[in-house]
């Protein structure tokens, strides 16, 4: 398909800077394709109602790292700022990371991160640029620490690495460290929040459960990939980025005990929804699974794992604004963006969230 038709107009006064408090206080756009009242416009804090005894939800318990450094570069007598969002672990001292500006930067470099006495060892994180790709502006980095000693120097100088539709307007703060985390999170490794989770609080969990609704935990480490422009005119000509992420084989036994008991499986976030899709065999039984995906989901795919989906507004022209188009339509996405944005929803990461039902 052509990727303009995944095109709208958004307002900049809809892109959502700050989150709403409490958490379940934001709106929810309810979409139903099959229905005669296809968008209903509640709270997320009814979300409870929208589900049925015996359903599933799906929550995906990555935590988001403080992935944005600050450092100097240091080659021979001279120096340059750089800042750096790590993307991915390679080892227990390598990271895979983006650099800003790039062009200052050449393998062998040596770069410290920090310098005002907060990590051990003179007070500075240091690490040397061992390869570094011009085309893309990554650089392969490795770090005097590893292990556990390296975690705790990224967690003290590091900051949260906030969406570039965010931090192009504000500064990342110490509010962000609490609101860009979701409640459940766990398993250290994303660099970008799975935000539909970012709705969820204690008590409206607890009238999940009431519900009689399960609650299951996979982990997909989100990576800033989730943020890259389809750069290709056609999404065939489109290279996906790839994630790890790990369904065990408790989970994916009771998932598939919900489905063959009648519930439905509800994936809460495209990040849960991806993985479920990769775990997923030709006969609908989720599989275990541990590795990475790459899986883009455009329209025309079958989906075999998710029965409905909990998500956030996506941007124009982007794999998950593709993604909740190939689930319910895309149409119907259309009409309800249109809707949303004539109703004063809030976008993205910080924004409201939609309940999609399959077309």
């Amino acid at each position: 398909m052509r990727v303009d038709e995944f095109d709208f107009d958004l307002p900049e006064d809809r892109i959502a800077l700050r989150p709403v408090h409490p958490r379940d206080a934001a709106r929810m756009l309810c979409v139903d394709p099959r229905s005669d009242e296809p968008f209903q416009d509640r709270t997320f804090s009814v979300l409870a109602d929208l589900l049925s005894p015996g359903d599933a939800l799906v929550f995906n318990d990555t935590r988001v790292i403080p992935a944005q450094l600050s450092g100097v570069r240091h080659r021979k007598e001279a120096a340059a700022k750089v800042a750096v969002t790590l993307l991915k672990p390679l080892d227990a001292s390598h990271w895979l990371a983006l650099a800003r500006p790039a062009k200052r930067l050449r393998e062998g470099d040596r770069i410290a991160f920090g310098n005002d006495g907060n990590v051990c060892l003179a007070g500075t994180l240091w690490a040397c640029v061992d390869k570094r790709r011009e085309d893309s502006g990554e650089v392969t980095l490795s770090f005097d620490f590893h292990g556990s000693a390296l975690d705790e120097a990224i967690a003290t100088l590091g900051k949260m690495p906030l969406p570039p539709y965010i931090a192009s307007r504000r500064a990342a703060d110490n509010e962000d460290t609490h609101d860009y985390q979701t409640i459940y999170a766990r398993e250290q490794g994303a660099v970008a929040a799975p935000t539909a989770g970012l709705h969820f609080t204690e008590q409206l969990m607890e009238a999940v459960r009431d519900k009689g609704v399960s609650e299951h935990f996979v982990t997909l480490h989100v990576g800033a990939g989730t943020f890259l422009p389809v750069k290709s005119d056609d999404t065939r000509d489109h290279e996906m980025h790839a994630e790890w992420g790990e369904v065990d084989e408790e989970t994916a036994r009771a998932l598939n005990q919900t489905r063959a008991r009648g519930g439905r499986i509800v994936a809460v976030g495209s990040t849960s929804m991806r993985l479920l899709e990769s775990a997923v065999d030709e006969s609908g039984q989720i599989k275990p699974f541990t590795g990475e995906t790459d899986i883009f989901i455009t329209p025309g795919y079958r989906f075999k794992a998710v029965d409905a989906m909990v998500t956030n507004f996506h941007l124009p022209r982007s794999t998950l604004f593709m993604l909740v188009s190939a689930f319910s339509g895309i149409k119907t996405m259309k009409r309800a963006y249109a809707h949303a944005i004539a109703q004063g929803y809030r976008f993205y990461s910080y924004g409201d969230a939609c309940f999609l039902n399959p077309a």
